[in-house]
């Protein structure tokens, strides 16, 4: 643990020297990141419109898919984390799960309607998803100094999101130029994801330059390295107070479909609600992290769910235009102040060849008590009502901020040196 030289808790100190502009690493992985959501959000967008009305799967068996996919993602995690940190190939790693999204495009296209192919292809998209994300935000943290993780995740996570932006907005433009061919949409977004590849081929260096990171193990024959982040008690409670605060957030959804059942407006703007969302998080993404990199992330994090504990005290009152864009501006506050944030605050405790398999850890804890989460929530629904459910969320959100601020530590995790290999 450390604190500041200024006396600010959670706030690293100030390397001498320090670049303050973002690396190259961080704008290269962000235009990857960016062309490869255009590529996925394209999908995303057609994909219930596709099965549903198109091949006819009913709700639930789209519902029960997505659901299962989504799940595995978040023990995928643990695999890319592993895998990279064996020999340091954060970027090998990270390129095969961009190579296998990128691939599942052109197996929905050849799958027709085979219900089993589309299976298949769907599994190859969340596993590609889930081998790139550790690795890739390990190499985001090995990037700079400590101190400007912040900005460097937020930098990164706002390229991220234009291109989800992006994404439905390309889809649409295709099935309108070609009459509905989700065919076309498919070839389309597999086209653009193997762009992605390409740019994370040519620009993204294999590993961080040395002024800026630690160095990264070179030793090909040395024993992989046992993991190591667990025994770390500051990363400890950043684990325990993510994942108690993620057990009380009940998903975007949910709330969409809170805002559009008290204006009663029709199904089809259902799916405008998350681009307002997204365009929140886009604009604060890169003012949260350099506020959080002043101020300190931890108090970043803890408002940020304040932030979305405010959306659901919100809906709780009778909906209305305003009370929509207010909730839908409070979830881009959550979301900039939580997610590249998170990352910052639990990177610098983590050694460099543990990096990826301990940001892993942390991303799939906090993913299965999300959903755990929503289930509760979707359970609570079901028998109470919407609106005590949405009492009994907030009320489980507040305890919950009142136990994550006791459990995360007060000052930011001290810088991890490299250690060497565990005996």
């Amino acid at each position: 643990m450390y604190l500041a030289a200024n006396g600010r808790p959670d706030a690293p100190p100030r390397t001498p020297g320090a670049r303050r502009r973002v690396p190259a690493t961080v704008l290269a992985l962000g235009a990857v990141s960016l062309v490869t959501d255009v590529s996925s959000e394209m999908v995303t967008a057609v994909l219930p419109l596709y099965l549903v009305l198109g091949l006819g799967l009913t709700p639930l068996q789209f519902g029960f898919l997505d659901g299962m996919f989504n799940g595995a993602t978040a023990l995928v995690r643990l695999l890319g984390g592993r895998l990279a940190d064996r020999r340091g190939h954060h970027k090998r790693v990270a390129g095969a799960g961009y190579l296998l999204s990128a691939l599942s495009r052109l197996g929905l296209l050849l799958a027709g309607s085979a219900t089993g192919a589309i299976a298949a292809a769907l599994a190859a998209d969340r596993l590609g998803k889930g081998i790139r994300t550790a690795p890739r935000d390990a190499l985001i943290s090995l990037s700079g100094p400590p101190e400007t993780l912040g900005r460097s995740f937020g930098v990164h996570r706002a390229m991220d999101t234009t291109g989800a932006l992006l994404g439905p907005l390309a889809a649409f433009a295709v099935l309108w130029a070609t009459a509905d061919a989700y065919d076309a949409v498919f070839a389309v977004s597999f086209c653009t994801g193997l762009l992605g590849v390409l740019l994370l081929v040519v620009y993204v260096p294999a590993a961080p330059a040395p002024a800026t990171a630690p160095p990264m193990p070179t030793a090909p024959r040395a024993a992989p390295p046992r993991p190591s982040a667990l025994r770390d008690p500051a990363f400890r409670r950043v684990l325990y107070a993510s994942a108690v605060l993620g057990a009380t957030t009940i998903g975007d959804s949910f709330l969409y479909l809170l805002l559009l059942r008290g204006l009663d407006l029709p199904p089809a703007l259902f799916t405008l609600l998350p681009l307002g969302a997204a365009a929140g998080y886009l604009l604060l993404a890169v003012p949260a992290g350099r506020i959080a990199d002043r101020t300190g992330r931890r108090t970043a994090f803890l408002t940020g769910h304040a932030a979305l504990l405010g959306a659901y005290l919100l809906l709780l009152a009778p909906v209305s235009p305003p009370t929509v864009a207010g909730v839908l501006t409070l979830l881009g506050v959550f979301y900039a102040a939580t997610d590249g944030v998170l990352m910052a605050l639990a990177a610098p405790a983590l050694p460099a060849a543990g990096r990826a398999g301990g940001l892993a850890v942390l991303q799939t804890g906090q993913a299965l008590a999300r959903l755990l989460g929503a289930a509760g929530f979707g359970a609570a629904w079901t028998l109470w009502g919407a609106r005590p459910a949405l009492w009994a969320a907030a009320l489980a959100l507040a305890g919950a901020l009142a136990a994550a601020s006791r459990l995360m530590p007060a000052g930011a995790p001290a810088p991890s040196p490299t250690a060497p290999e565990a005996p």
